[in-house]
């Protein structure tokens, strides 16, 4: 048996992850996809969402999910549209965040097409989601939820076994056991890969052994690690309250939402920040949290309402959310998406940028090209909406909050390693990241140069095995 491995995303960039594994056994030939990710950030990223697969969708066998988020699942309405009729392996809180993050984004992708279309301003006419809510449905049902540590048959002689990867709920990594006529080898996909002593998510589980590891690398050229992280959000609640405004947390709506709601329960418990009405404005949001008691068993939390507080009030009908606008001082809305790319949260901005009151928190990995992105580089105005938005609030940041491993977290879980794999890859990064931690793990751990791949590439793993 010949196994090769095609790029078709997270290759110098930290979003579309998509990997095709092809398996050649003299005239026979199978090919399993590890994730099925959207492209999003920059516009040269986000139209390969459009462009044709490399391969046919409907002769692919199996897909492989590590998690539920949208640059890891996103395309799985596109792979069914065009043809895929395979099963979608994940954990079973993947299965279960699944149906709700792809029917939003099915919602946002049809809201932006009608938008464009009202507007005008699409170069398609009439301009078309790249898929509908009606595609989702069609995907659901060939979702497989598997639990964690059990071996699962993927395709003839390829089994698959998730491990907990400590990002958000259900997330995994996954390692792919290929039995061939003499040897067996094994492949680790690290997925994305959480933090170390996190008081939402376990830490990462330890892998020993791997012929052949994919590693992410989305933060590896910095660390994010604070020494309190609780006292850092406390600081910037007070500063932002203080300054007679009202803070606006761009958190996503799965895991970081959660995270903000465990530690402003915290907070508020200690009289550590002041007791002005919090709101998750944030549909998918809501849902999500409603999960994590379903699921008590992948998280540290419990059962039981796990985020309620006094003052909290989780917001869903679109008049309430409007509402929002008219508080103007004492008050936290927390809003999606956490790039400020889709979701209520550009609402929010919209209203909130030209207030110099306000606040805008930032608490999670900026990708180029997103709105978040340029509110950091401190860009003068915003586009939303066809509008030009003055941005006069303050506009700030917190690394610590984030759900992926710093670069010392990432060589921490390399390090488990008995002994360096054969190859190693260095996906899920922006090229600056990518070096780096490449260049950490030969520094550092002593192994051979990783390899950087590249969009499209394609490298053969095994021959003859």
């Amino acid at each position: 048996m010949n196994v090769s491995i095609t790029f078709l995303g997270a290759a110098q960039t930290v979003t579309g992850s998509k990997y095709v594994l092809t398996f050649s056994h003299g005239p026979l030939q199978q090919q399993l996809m590890v994730d099925c990710g959207l492209f999003q950030g920059l516009k040269e990223l986000r139209l390969r969402n459009w462009d044709v697969l490399p391969i046919s969708p409907a002769q692919l066998d199996t897909v492989v999910l590590t998690h539920a988020h949208i640059d890891h699942s996103g395309y799985l309405p596109r792979l069914v549209k065009e043809g895929f009729r395979g099963r979608i392996l994940c954990t079973e809180a993947t299965r279960d965040l699944l149906e709700i993050m792809l029917l939003d984004s099915a919602k946002l992708q049809e809201e932006e097409a009608a938008f464009a279309n009202a507007k005008g301003y699409s170069k398609h006419h009439p301009a078309l989601p790249l898929y509908t809510t009606e595609d989702v449905l069609q995907v659901l049902p060939l979702v497989v939820g598997c639990p964690y540590n059990t071996p699962v048959q993927a395709i003839n002689q390829v089994s698959v076994i998730f491990r907990d990867a400590g990002h958000i709920l259900g997330s995994a990594m996954v390692e792919m056991l290929v039995q061939g006529e003499q040897q067996e080898k094994k492949l680790v996909f690290s997925g994305d890969l959480g933090r170390y002593d996190n008081p939402v998510m376990y830490d990462p589980t330890a892998i020993t052994q791997a012929d052949v590891l994919l590693v992410e690398s989305t933060y590896g050229d910095r660390n994010n690690r604070v020494p309190d992280p609780e006292a850092e959000l406390a600081a910037a609640v007070n500063q932002a309250l203080g300054r007679g405004g009202v803070l606006v947390i761009a958190a996503f709506a799965v895991g970081r939402t959660q995270t903000m709601l465990y530690y402003l329960k915290r907070l508020r418990q200690q009289n550590r920040v002041p007791r002005v009405p919090v709101y998750v404005d944030s549909p998918m949001g809501i849902r999500v949290s409603g999960l994590y008691p379903r699921h008590p068993g992948q998280h540290r939390l419990g059962h039981g309402n796990i985020f309620d507080f006094d003052g909290l009030r989780f917001v869903s009908d679109v008049p309430e959310s409007k509402s929002l606008n008219l508080l103007e001082q004492g008050a936290i809305i927390i809003s999606a998406s956490g790039m400020c790319t889709g979701g209520r949260i550009v609402h929010h901005l919209h209203h909130r940028l030209p207030r110099p009151q306000d606040t805008v928190l930032l608490i999670g990995f900026q990708a180029d090209g997103t709105r978040g992105r340029r509110l950091l580089e401190g860009e003068p105005q915003i586009k939303m909406y066809g509008d030009m938005v003055p941005v006069l609030c303050h506009v700030e940041q917190l690394n610590g909050f984030s759900a992926h491993a710093d670069r010392d977290e990432l060589l921490r879980w390399l390090g488990n390693f008995e002994q360096a794999p054969k190859r190693t890859f260095i996906v899920h990064g922006e090229p600056l990241s990518s070096a780096a931690l490449a260049q950490a793990v030969q520094d550092q751990l002593g192994w051979p140069a990783p390899i950087q791949p590249r969009y499209l590439e394609t490298y053969s793993l095994f021959e003859g095995i």
